[in-house]
């Protein structure tokens, strides 16, 4: 017999599982359902397949997968039932998924026999852009997930990264910056892999090539050493160790649109009033509460200013 607490804690689960596998989120974006996708294709009727005969996708984009959460939906399905059926296609004398592995994966854990299915035969490619759509609605979607998601969408789909965006509804630097995690070096997609809250700090970290300086720092990140302003600074006096003292202003470059040159001039004076605010040396005279704040501020800014640059150096 559940006890209350966790009947009530039962239920929270289930409820925002089920919504999620009926695809009930609002628009018409990657979270409006998987089966959408199939509106426009003739009505199919659902069958019952021995879950033996149904095979996971050799290519599913999807590389790693939350127990908890597949626990959670495997209890689900033992009261409910598999609400919202999984698209497979015709392999061999199988069945291969085309969306809906986590249902699979949850029922098998769930002790069941079948599982409802929509059976369809679509091309390669079409397989894969449906797998790509339906990863990318999943909660908990790693970072990485996410950016081989993006690069393989771009890679052999043809996207464009104005297409995907559009696509999935992000912002194009968004997508820029995954697609820059993608094709990172292996210790830091490992490191963003077991932390995934060291995103920014992984962008930092790619401008070192040097392969054991770059180890040695992503080490202290992943072990909680180095902040994120301090690993730019041991970064900045890795890429320039001969630099000492302050940096001279930046001098405004030559610039023939007129937009550009008013926002040049209008970021050189605000970076130098924060400057003659913050003061040289030793920020005592700075509130915390201030200093804080106006870290977090400059940290946000620079991680837009870094995108602005690798926008401008791809062309």
């Amino acid at each position: 017999m559940l006890s209350s607490k966790g009947t009530k804690s039962f239920r929270t689960a289930g409820s925002r599982i089920l919504e999620q596998e009926t695809g009930s989120g609002s628009g018409s974006g990657p979270g409006a359902g998987i089966i959408s996708l199939l509106a426009q294709r003739p009505v199919t009727t659902v069958r019952e397949l021995p879950l033996g005969k149904v095979v996971p996708n050799p290519g599913q984009p999807r590389m790693t997968w939350h127990q908890e959460t597949l626990n959670e939906l495997a209890a689900s399905i033992r009261e409910h039932g598999v609400l919202q059926p999984i698209l497979v296609r015709p392999s061999g004398d199988a069945y291969e998924i085309i969306a809906g592995e986590r249902r699979w994966r949850a029922s098998k854990l769930a002790g069941k026999q079948t599982i409802p299915a929509i059976v369809e035969r679509f091309d390669d490619a079409t397989a894969l852009e449906i797998a790509l759509i339906e990863n990318l609605q999943r909660e908990n979607l790693s970072p990485l997930d996410e950016a081989i998601i993006y690069q393989r969408m771009t890679g052999e789909l043809g996207y464009s990264i104005r297409q995907l965006a559009g696509k999935i509804s992000k912002d194009k630097g968004y997508v820029e910056n995954r697609l820059r995690l993608a094709s990172a070096p292996d210790d830091v997609r490992d490191m963003v892999a077991q932390r995934h809250d060291t995103l920014t700090h992984a962008y930092e970290l790619m401008k070192v090539e040097d392969k054991r300086r770059r180890k040695a720092l992503v080490k202290q990140v992943i072990g909680g050493q180095l902040t994120l302003v301090r690993l730019r600074d041991r970064v900045e006096r890795v890429l320039h160790p001969l630099e000492k003292g302050p940096r001279p202003e930046p001098v405004i470059p030559p610039l023939r649109d007129d937009a550009l040159v008013v926002a040049t001039r209008m970021l050189n004076t605000a970076l130098a009033e924060i400057a003659r605010a913050v003061g040289d040396g030793d920020t005592a005279n700075v509130l915390e509460g201030d200093r804080q704040n106006l870290a977090k501020f400059l940290t946000i800014s620079r991680a837009r200013l870094d995108n602005i640059v690798a926008r401008l150096r791809a062309r």
